[in-house]
């Protein structure tokens, strides 16, 4: 089946740069299958050793209606190209999302909104990364696995200048209310450029422009306070319908604390201070309602009932323990597992707990202690995640590196160098990923080199385990999860 966005480009690229705003938004057992003493006995499900369990911590009330309102229609972004501007170079969706006035003529990624000196603009929103079309359906809350940022995304920022000034004027209204998201894109491109189409450069942008803003005033800084440190770290975007099982965010665990910060921090981007943060903050209760009541997409063909059920003793014996439980009754434990654990790529994890700058300017500055709190606890290592949906989560591993299940659960079968299609992407309902070509080399940026520092495709082999039929059996009960 094929998965063909409506979205498509027209005359000018420079549009490109607003995915910069998704780069913000945005399990291990044991080596051997985990075998309990007599089914329902109490440890059945205890925590494997080398394991260590997230506390929880109390989040927000909201309504999530107005949450969805938010993020559909609000200004958590609050400047961006003149709208004018941007039809002349964007075409439509076909109103997706079903939105009112201006936004009806805006892809699903943008929104319009008025800038503080009243010029309307479109402006990124959220679902530049948390929302993807899959076989002809907008799925909101699904990791965008298809976005592109292998080019220096600044680069078209001239083209942007020349048809303002042209439009509009150099001094003009429109000029002011595009500035705070042409110098954050000024500063952000040169140094987040990807190897590969696909995976999201989003552990790097948050320090970029904290490095360019007071901690406690959030003021705009030309010059860097700090040294960002290692870039190119890639990541694929996580569902945002497994959050409310979580008691930590991000793959290591580090967001911990008042969830709202985190996932306000898109607004970095075009800040002008602590009192518009303060503003945003106030919605942001609400869209994490929003984001709770998000549930994962039924998997839309027919499963077979007798493999799935073989697939879900074997889940519960082999996978439960940490990855959780699923039904009427799920559970999830929360479990963080060390690098040398799990296996995977770990640059990931290690990167997060080098930078010790920006855990100060998070953890003592306003986004750490105005409000309610919030604090970065980084972790070397990863979370084994709530598996919710994940059929339509491909690809897998916290780098994007796997192209299905299959590959997943048999670790001998992963391709070092693979290739998805970016213009008619494909997915495969059987093996439950993406359909891919198995390439000689990674000469090709549409083409996952896995050989590539922090894109290394090794780890989590417990499915090694599994026979053929006893695999095939365990991703039956995925697709129904």
């Amino acid at each position: 089946m094929s998965m063909n966005p409506k979205v498509t480009m027209k005359k000018i690229p420079f549009v490109s740069l607003c995915f910069l705003l998704g780069l913000l938004l945005y399990s291990a057992c044991k080596n051997e299958p985990i075998q309990p003493e007599e089914p329902g006995e109490p440890d059945y499900l205890a925590a494997p050793s080398g394991t260590t369990p997230i506390p929880a911590n109390q989040q927000r009330n909201g309504d999530a209606e107005a949450g969805r309102e938010y993020l559909l229609y609000g200004d958590y972004v609050s400047s961006g190209i003149p709208i004018d501007v941007f039809n002349f170079a964007f075409d439509g969706d076909g109103n997706l999302l079903n939105r009112t006035g201006d936004n009806a003529d805006l892809p699903y990624d943008f929104t319009a909104i008025n800038a503080s000196n009243g010029v309307r603009i479109a402006a990124a929103n959220c679902f530049t990364c948390h929302a993807q079309v899959l076989d002809g359906q907008l799925i909101l809350g699904l990791g965008n696995s298809l976005a592109d940022f292998t080019d220096d995304q600044s680069s078209v920022v001239p083209t942007v200048d020349a048809a303002i000034n042209f439009l509009h004027g150099a001094n003009s209204p429109e000029r002011e209310a595009y500035e705070p998201f042409r110098r954050s894109a000024l500063v952000t491109g040169p140094l987040l450029i990807a190897e590969t189409k696909g995976v999201n450069p989003a552990a790097e942008l948050t320090a970029i422009l904290a490095a360019h803003r007071d901690p406690q005033t959030l003021e705009w800084q030309a010059d860097p306070s700090y040294e960002i440190g290692t870039l190119g770290v890639p990541s694929d975007v996580p569902a945002w319908w497994l959050l409310k099982k979580k008691n930590a965010q991000f793959y290591n665990g580090a967001g911990r604390g008042d969830f709202t910060k985190f996932t306000m921090a898109s607004g970095m981007l075009t800040l002008k201070d602590s009192a518009e943060a303060s503003a945003i903050y106030q919605h942001f209760g609400d869209v994490l309602a929003f984001l709770f009541e998000l549930e994962a997409p039924d998997y839309p063909e027919v499963v077979d009932a007798t493999k799935v059920a073989q697939g879900e003793s074997l889940f519960y014996k082999n996978c439960a323990k940490c990855h959780g439980t699923y039904g009427d009754s799920p559970t999830y434990p929360n479990l963080l597992v060390a690098s040398t654990t799990i296996g995977t790529d770990p640059l990931y994890a290690q990167t997060a707990t080098t930078n010790e700058f920006f855990l100060d300017w998070w953890n003592n500055g306003w986004f750490g202690q105005a409000l309610q709190t919030s604090w970065l606890q980084p972790f070397d290592g990863y979370i084994a995640p709530p598996l919710d949906g994940i059929w339509a989560t491909a690809p897998y591993l916290h780098n994007g590196s796997v192209p299905n299940l299959e590959t997943l659960l048999n670790s001998s079968k992963r391709p070092t160098y693979w290739r998805r299609s970016f213009t008619n992407p494909q997915y495969d309902y059987s093996a439950v990923g993406w359909q891919f070509t198995i390439e000689s080399s990674g000469n090709n940026k549409a083409i996952y080199d896995t050989t590539l520092p922090g894109y290394g495709n090794q780890g989590h082999v417990y499915g090694d385990v599994f026979t053929d039929e006893e695999r095939s059996a365990v991703i039956e009960y995925l697709k129904t999860i």
